[in-house]
């Protein structure tokens, strides 16, 4: 797949809403993949603060370039951090989102979480 090297403005955010409590998904993990030819990179893994947004993008500027990227969501581990007992193995353990960003623009991809279903779709 072709890419483009830099970005200047082109940025990749994410956050987490818990549908289930109607709050934002605090302290939850996600790792960040790029991928080449089904082989996947991983580029960084970071964790939703309080309004269960990243401090700063996952890619911006210079790190930002056009491809296919996954993220993937630890939202197991975030519903049992929550007091909730899920079943062994939890419906919803890994969370992965594939995607592809083919301008040089904001891409932002959220997550609706609850322990039995997700969402997503090309935010703003």
């Amino acid at each position: 797949m072709a890419e483009t090297s830099k970005a200047e403005g082109g940025r990749l955010t994410t956050h987490v809403l818990d549908t289930a409590t109607g709050r934002p998904a605090a302290g939850l993990s996600i790792e960040l993949y790029r991928i080449n030819d089904d082989m996947r990179t991983h580029l960084k893994t970071t964790v939703t603060n309080a309004d269960g947004r990243c401090d700063a993008p996952l890619l911006a500027d210079a790190e930002f370039r056009t491809g296919e990227y996954e993220l993937v969501f630890a939202a197991g581990d975030y519903l049992r951090r929550q007091g909730l007992r899920l079943p062994e193995p939890a419906f919803l353990d890994s969370v992965p989102i594939r995607f592809g960003m083919a301008e040089l623009v904001h891409y932002h991809v959220p997550l609706l979480i609850s322990p039995y279903g997700y969402s997503t779709y090309r935010g703003s």
